[in-house]
This record gives structure tokens, C-alpha cells and sequence, in this order.
């Protein structure tokens, strides 16, 4: 699933990247791809700012404001004529929601 073109907040640090793997393991969306052994962001606009990917880098080369935008939240919100819901049952400020 897309998202909203070009709204993720989703960075990566290539300098800071070791090719560990762990982002493409922790996607659920398939957002990164190996590239001369560094990952790199391949789909930006399938990332639901889920923070996954910031949560299980161990060298801080990932960054994205999780929760805060969630794309899927926000369309989902828009389909059903509802506030923005990832159904996480957390609220939509806590960090990992979404």
C-alpha cells in the first residue's frame, strides 16, 4: 500500500550505516533495500512511520517521527469520515503507536 506521496518523515544516514540489515528485517512495508552492502530507502512513500526501523538500528542511522504522521492512520481516517486511527489501541501522541 502507498501512502501519501513524499509525507514520510523517514531519513537515513548512509555514513552511519554499517549494512547490518536490521531495517530490511523490521519493515513491514519492504521500504529498504541492500545497496553496495548499505541500506538504502527504496520505497519512501509505502514507510507508515511505524519507527521500527529507528527502534532496531544499532549504529542511530535511521530517523523518523513515529506516529506522527501515519499515513495509514490518516487515509484510514479519511475513508471511514473518523479521527485519524491505527486501531494500536495506544493514543496517537505515545511513541510506537502506530
Amino acid at each position: 500500500m502507498k501512502y501519501l506521496k513524499n509525507a514520510a518523515t523517514l531519513t537515513l544516514d548512509t555514513h552511519k550505516c554499517t549494512g547490518c540489515g536490521q531495517c530490511l528485517d523490521v519493515c513491514p512495508h519492504q521500504v529498504f533495500q541492500m545497496h553496495h552492502r548499505k541500506a538504502v530507502i527504496f520505497d519512501r512513500d509505502s514507510c507508515m512511520e511505524c519507527g521500527a526501523c529507528q527502534t532496531n538500528c544499532p549504529w542511530g542511522a535511521i530517523t523518523v517521527q513515529a506516529g506522527v504522521g501515519c499515513a495509514y492512520a490518516i487515509l484510514n481516517g479519511m475513508i471511514h469520515g473518523t479521527a485519524p486511527s491505527c486501531g494500536c489501541g495506544g493514543e496517537p501522541t505515545q511513541p510506537g503507536c502506530c
